[in-house]
């Protein structure tokens, strides 16, 4: 490749990193200094010239290894697969809403495909750290929209409700009474990460149980790259509240950061009906790995994989009615897509 036609394919990311490190963070935070040193980044971008002149991903060396089924997407691929954009609004909203103040609508506003903004979200009061994560995440889950809409197609986003008061309620339910003051995910970083604790999760069962229902090669792809990112997000979050698993919730006198997560797992496990499949951050002996520890900064089986779930199990749980029938909770009007406006058509019957 001459260095024509490879600054024909590289110059744009070059100076879109360029430009990035150089620029404002949304959150008014000044030039990020999570990015390289401009020396640094001059080194890096040479590093990027000097391979894109002695290699192409066009190369036979560059490519993967051919599907055994060469067949994109299967019909029956696409709901399942579509099904998952009403978690990935869910998260996208939620996140971006809270680093940035704003969402999907002012973000990437062709994603939506027409549906109605979020109720509630809002920016949250949160420490660096916490706002680095979440501001990725948001991002990413912009990514992951696309991804899918581009693979299988897409449905208009639902309305989704991302109020302290919902998830107040959500609480609630996992206490099994009113907490006072009524929790407020938007207060701090502590009460972000025990709100996304609620949700990300369930992407990791929805895309573990979506895995052996679908055969196309694009498909396998999506689901695997969605997977290990959603996987990734949901570790950052247990393991930033693991470290903090003893400390008391204020105000609430003598509730753990541990204590919250065990109960909003169990309540998780009782609304989808289909026994043990949420874990806590700490759990008996013989339910950790290998029968042989407490500590659960991953939730997983005894054979330390993923717990799987089904849709009508998910919308049980995100409706926070314990009916794939009855809509509420995160979706007042019900999720898109085909098979959640099954379950709906069949409840009105």
């Amino acid at each position: 490749m001459t260095m024509s036609s490879s600054s024909h394919i590289y110059t744009p990311l070059l100076l879109l990193l360029l430009l990035a490190c150089s620029c404002k963070a949304s959150s008014g935070h000044a030039v990020d200094p999570t990015c390289p040193p401009a020396k640094t980044s001059a080194v890096w971008a040479a590093a990027v010239w000097a391979a894109a002149e002695t290699s192409s991903c066009s190369a036979p060396q560059c490519q993967p290894s051919a599907p055994h089924i060469p067949v994109p997407v299967f019909p029956y691929d696409v709901d399942p697969l579509q099904f998952a954009l009403n978690l990935e609004y869910t998260e996208a909203e939620f996140f971006l809403h809270a680093a940035y103040g704003v969402g999907l609508d002012q973000i990437a506003p062709n994603l939506t495909l027409g549906g109605p903004p979020p109720v509630g979200a809002m920016k949250a009061n949160l420490d660096e750290v916490t706002w680095r994560v979440v501001a990725e995440f948001g991002l990413q889950e912009v990514g992951h929209l696309r991804a899918i809409q581009r693979t299988v197609g897409g449905f208009p986003r639902p309305k989704i409700d991302l109020s302290a008061k919902n998830f107040a309620r959500v609480m609630d339910a996992a206490f099994g009474y009113k907490l006072n003051p009524p929790f407020d995910p938007y207060l701090n970083s502590l009460n972000f990460l025990l709100a996304s604790y609620v949700i990300p999760y369930l992407g990791i069962n929805g895309y573990t149980g979506t895995n052996p229902i679908i055969d196309g090669s694009d498909s396998k792809k999506l689901l695997a790259g969605l997977l290990g990112v959603e996987a990734g997000q949901d570790a950052v979050f247990r393991a930033l509240l693991f470290e903090r698993q003893r400390e008391t919730v204020p105000p609430y006198k003598g509730i753990t950061v541990a204590e919250f997560t065990d109960r909003i797992s169990a309540t998780r496990n009782q609304l989808g009906k289909c026994g043990v499949k949420d874990e806590g951050l700490t759990v008996p002996p013989e339910l950790g790995a290998e029968g042989k520890i407490c500590t659960n900064v991953l939730s997983a089986d005894r054979d330390s994989l993923s717990y799987p779930r089904t849709p009508a199990q998910l919308l049980r749980i995100l409706y926070l009615t314990g009916d794939e029938h009855m809509p509420g909770g995160f979706f007042p009007e019900g999720a898109n897509g085909k098979i959640a406006r099954e379950f709906l058509a069949t409840g009105d019957n």
